[in-house]
């Protein structure tokens, strides 16, 4: 599961792009109890999500022109330049060229041969997020995608990832790590789209997890705020209690009650 000792290649960072800030700030935060607060002038209206005072995710309005709300992953660089033009060459798109934002640390926008997006962060004064694997936090990342091995050697190539397959009753799942660290660092997982009737149609795109308390309490709440249930609630052997939702923009996420670990 994800924690805040971040190594290369492992996700640091997560913001959400809608076209109502005010709304998404008032949904995420009757959901998991989050604050806004704005990066403050010249930030074009990017903030960030709090809890307890720590930070969790950041936020943006979008327009329309820049695509579907969503929720955007971003990996850990060491260099985000040397890591665009490694996504370049394994047939990658660069979408925002790396940028230095504030002193905070450098950012570029990809996206993987299958269209997948997400984003790299190269830290500077910000190392990533201040919480991870804490109810209310991102706990895990899942990519769906039309070809399991194009995109591990896609993540291989630029980023460095590895995988490894853990065994299921139901069949085998495919696991992301980085390199440093090995299996026991794995933050995610891949998932065939064909394998899955309810993203089929979505096309390539990376999931996040939010850990919560009750999945099925979650579930109820973002209805009432105005999300949608895309797959209910439904237990996991050896994982946990598994919901995937969308926020009243569209923007797709999952939350999960995850099973006491393993002793």
């Amino acid at each position: 599961m994800l924690t805040t000792r971040f190594t290369d290649g492992a996700p640091n960072w997560i913001d959400v792009g809608a076209p109502d800030l005010d709304g998404a700030r008032s949904f995420y935060g009757g959901l998991f109890g989050w604050r806004f607060r704005s990066a403050g002038p010249g930030a074009g209206g990017y903030g960030f999500f709090q809890l307890d005072g720590r930070t969790v995710a950041g936020g943006t309005r979008t327009a329309p022109e820049q695509g579907p709300p969503s929720w955007t992953v971003y990996f850990r660089s060491a260099d985000a330049e040397e890591t665009a033009k490694a996504a370049e060459q394994a047939h990658g798109g660069v979408l925002v060229r790396p940028v230095d934002v504030r002193g905070q640390g450098r950012m570029a926008v990809l996206a993987d041969r299958a269209g997948a997006v997400f984003g790299v962060w190269q830290p500077g004064r910000t190392q990533g997020v201040d919480m991870a694997g804490e109810p209310g936090s991102l706990c895990w990342v899942e990519l769906y995608t039309p070809d399991l091995a194009v995109a591990a050697a896609f993540y291989h190539r630029a980023l460095g990832l590895e995988t490894f397959a853990a065994s299921f009753p139901d069949g085998a799942y495919t696991c992301v790590n980085p390199a440093e660290g090995g299996e026991d660092s794995v933050f995610g997982g891949i998932v065939a789209l064909a394998d899955d009737p309810a993203e089929k149609r979505a096309g390539a795109y990376w999931l996040p997890y939010f850990e919560v308390t009750d999945t099925d309490a979650a579930l109820d709440k973002a209805l009432e705020l105005g999300g949608t249930v895309r797959v209910s609630a439904t237990d996991v052997p050896g994982v946990g209690r598994v919901a995937r939702l969308a926020d009243p923009y569209g923007a797709r996420f999952a939350v999960i009650r995850s099973a006491p670990p393993r002793t």
